[in-house]
Parts: structure tokens; sequence; C-alpha cells
């Protein structure tokens, strides 16, 4: 179901919202420059991927927290095309082991839930809401192609601020790309303008199955200054 259009605010009501906008920035900087090492440890540098699980379930409400954090990230246009399906029951768990590589089965079988992490390439129809100031959606109508690699850029994007956001609260994730987009997009999104992108085991995580990390590659190696 489509969101009903905003109404963009004008005149001395944008005015204030934009000066509003701009001292929370302000305040936000005043408050905290950076994070601390820690924190930048628990989310990317020394966070890991897992593949075994500890039997504890996920709340709801913390689930719920992280979709608010991943929703604040931006996107082009503010398209928010990531759509995220939380795979928690045997039954479900069932339907989307037919996708998967017969290694990564247990894995996901083991986690309280796995994300199917989806984009939708309809996600212009949302734009009067989410981008309420101007029109945009000539720019995607009877433009699948276009349509298509917004919403799998946009998407992706999301889902990185997903997993980001999960571990920022104490979880533990484990991104999958070992299975079929076909299978799962027959099986959970027949007849819908959704697509998979990739999934995310989520959960609190069994550190006993961890190996070393693997390297990565330095910085003269990746990066080029033009």
């Amino acid at each position: 179901m489509n969101m009903m259009a905003s109404k963009a605010p004008s005149g001395e009501a944008l005015a204030k919202l934009r000066a509003e906008a701009q001292a929370t920035i302000r305040e936000l900087r005043d408050r905290i420059e950076t994070l601390d090492n820690d924190s930048i440890d628990l989310i990317l540098r020394t966070a890991r991927s897992h593949y075994a699980w500890q039997d504890k379930p996920v709340p709801r409400e913390l689930l719920e927290i992280i979709y608010d954090i991943t929703a604040a990230g931006p996107t082009s246009m503010n398209s928010c095309p990531a759509r995220f399906f939380f795979v928690e029951t045997a039954e479900a768990k069932q339907r989307l082991a037919k996708s998967l590589k017969d290694k990564n089965i247990d894995k996901m079988m083991s986690a309280p839930a796995c994300v199917i992490i989806a984009h939708d390439v309809d996600f212009w129809k949302e734009l009067p809401y989410l981008f309420p100031h101007e029109d945009r959606r000539p720019h995607f109508m009877d433009k699948p192609e276009h349509s298509e690699v917004t919403a799998f850029r946009n998407g992706t994007l999301q889902g990185a601020y997903f997993m980001i956001a999960a571990r920022a609260v104490g979880l533990d994730v484990g991104a999958m790309s070992g299975f079929s987009n076909a299978i799962v997009d027959e099986e959970f999104f027949s007849g819908t303008s959704l697509k998979s992108n990739f999934l995310c085991n989520l959960g609190y995580a069994d550190e006993t199955a961890l190996f070393q990390k693997l390297p990565r590659l330095p910085f003269d190696t990746a990066c080029k200054f033009l």
C-alpha cells in the first residue's frame, strides 16, 4: 500500500525546519566529534561475520530499533527502496532453505532470524511521500532499467546500514550470498515488484565457530589519488 503524499513545507515553515536541521547537526558535532575506538571496533574494525548462533531470540522491539536506525541513512532522493523480511518461523525457514547452497542451510536454520534484504523496483511510487517538495516520479516511470539500477544500488546501501545498525545495538550478523535469488523471488515475492538482494543471518553469535580474520587490501592497493 502506497503512503499518502506529504505536503512540502514552504515559506516561514520551511525556513524554520531548515534552521532546526542545521542547529541539530551543530549540536551533535558539539556533543561528539568522532566515535571512540571501541565503538569503531564493534561496528566494523574488529567485527566479524558469524556462522554459528546461540539459541537466544531477538526481541521484535530491537528489530524495530535497527530498522529505525537503518531508515535514517541517506539514499538517492530519499528513495528508501530496501525492504526487510525477517524469516523466523520453522515453516518460513524451510521455504528459504530451498534457495540455499547446502553448506549454508545449517547456518540459516540455526540463526534466530535470517533477513531477506530486498528492494522494490516500484519504489518511485512512494516518492510523493518521501520526496514531497518535487515530483520525481517521471524520472522512473516507464523506465524499468533505471528503476532497477537505482533500487539495487540504494537497497544495497541500506543493507549495509542494516548490518552496521545491528552490530551497534549488540547483535551479530552473517551476510550470505550463497543462494538463488530466482528461487527466493519465486517463493516469497511472486507477483510483486520486490526482488531479493542478499541474505543476512541475525542474532547472538556463538564465537567458538570463528577462525582467524582474513587480510584486507592495504590503502596503497585499494586507494588512489587522482
